[in-house]
């Protein structure tokens, strides 16, 4: 199995940077990623306004996957997350929506045992672990690894999880998939600014879609999709990912945009996945009963 280690890192997502490790289609390979700090906070005295948030989200690739042309669709299989001994939360002045009533920096180590994070000594979590940045190379400019789009990138998104895929359009060939920012635990929204970010290695898998067309990353659980779309404005994001959710039933069942509309209102779920980042991000959750397949030529 190819291992890609993270000294190979980016801290933004462009069709600029140099493949740092190839693998095939199909083939299983193991990434090492560092926690979203970089490694800079490793104790309760390591405070975030202290550190240098320009290397926050750095994430292990390019990786590039010959065979894979652009415009094309690559299907992203996340086999299994392994986590490190411990992880961190911070808590700062202005971080995430109750950041006004912060008053002092703080940070929290929170140890990682027999499958559990250890929160305190009366409170202990299941783990929830999931990717939060992932993504493949824009087709121009430079996005930093810490903001989401069509690219993916920052997309914070629960789901994002052993057991799962995430399908990308592949802008450059290659598609130059990057990843990081691993969390051991994460509810919707990220509503402090954090999960508990820790290091960890991610096994995955790259496969392509052929005929399958897609404007934003869209992810398959064992029961559902969910497509995901970023922006700067609710009402812009929530528009962008009823319209794109409602193409893809109206093609899958071959009915109009109105019958699809309707469709959607009926059985699908609008859930945010963060909102604490430049720009938010949320996902339209169609359950498999509606959309068996992602259409093709959509």
């Amino acid at each position: 199995m190819k291992f890609i280690g993270s000294e190979k890192l980016i801290y933004a997502f462009s069709p600029d940077n140099h493949p740092a490790a190839v693998v095939d289609l199909d083939e299983l390979f193991l990434v090492d990623c560092p926690d979203c700090y970089s490694g800079q906070i490793r104790t309760s005295a390591d405070l975030r306004p202290n550190i240098d948030t320009s290397i926050m989200d750095a994430s292990t690739g390019p990786i590039a996957v010959p065979g894979v042309r652009a415009g094309e669709t690559i299907k992203v299989r996340v086999h299994d997350l392994f986590l490190a001994e411990s992880g961190v939360m911070v808590t700062a002045p202005g971080l995430g929506p109750l950041g006004e009533f912060i008053s002092e920096p703080d940070t929290k180590i929170i140890r990682i045992e027999k499958g559990l994070a250890v929160f305190s000594d009366t409170i202990r979590l299941p783990l929830t672990p999931m990717i939060g940045v992932l993504g493949v190379a824009p087709a121009e400019g430079s996005v930093h690894c810490a903001i989401p789009g069509d690219h993916g990138g920052n997309m914070d998104t629960k789901d994002i999880r052993p057991g799962n895929s995430v399908y990308f359009t592949s802008f450059v060939d290659g598609a130059n998939l990057a990843l990081g920012d691993i969390h051991a635990c994460m509810g919707d929204g990220e509503l402090s600014g954090t999960g508990i970010e820790i290091a960890g290695k991610a096994l995955l898998s790259v496969s392509k879609v052929p005929g399958v067309k897609i404007r934003t990353p869209v992810i398959e659980t064992p029961s559902e999709f969910m497509v995901v779309v970023s922006g700067e404005d609710f009402a812009a994001v929530s528009k962008r990912a009823v319209k794109e959710s409602v193409d893809l039933i109206s093609a899958y069942h071959g009915i109009s945009l109105g019958d699809g509309y309707r469709l959607l209102s009926a059985t699908c779920d609008l859930r945010i996945s963060q909102i604490v980042n430049e720009r938010i991000t949320l996902r339209m959750v169609i359950p498999k009963s509606i959309l068996g397949v992602l259409p093709q030529f959509c």
